[in-house]
């Protein structure tokens, strides 16, 4: 194939990159994978979220709403307020295996092998 020539990218695979860029375009942001991962080890209130990051409600709201339109987390009413948990293990995974990346990421940066 001449090198000028592109090869057509699988239709398939474009349906699923256009599908997958602003959900991942949602976690590019420090604060909402934060959130995200916190979420990832167990179903949260904003109140809870708030504990743990240190940000103000209407922050940690404001970040939620990104993760909640791309279907990547879930709201359950109880009481007066919301319970925010990982929509599912599909995303649940991969994020919590993402965070080990981290982990390994600063051990190679003192030294491993």
């Amino acid at each position: 194939m001449s090198p000028t020539l592109q090869a057509q990218p699988d239709a398939a695979i474009t349906a699923k990159a256009r599908t997958l860029a602003p959900q991942l375009k949602a976690l590019g942001d420090e604060t909402r994978l934060t959130l995200l991962l916190l979420l990832a080890e167990r179903p949260r209130s904003v109140r809870e979220l708030t504990d743990a990051t240190g940000l103000s409600q209407t922050l940690v709201s404001h970040h939620l709403t990104p993760l909640r339109e791309q279907g990547l987390i879930t709201a359950t009413p109880k009481g007066r307020s919301n319970i925010y948990s990982v929509c599912c293990d599909e995303i649940a995974v991969p994020v919590q295996m993402l965070a080990g990346l981290a982990d390994t990421a600063r051990g190679c940066e003192t030294g491993c092998a």
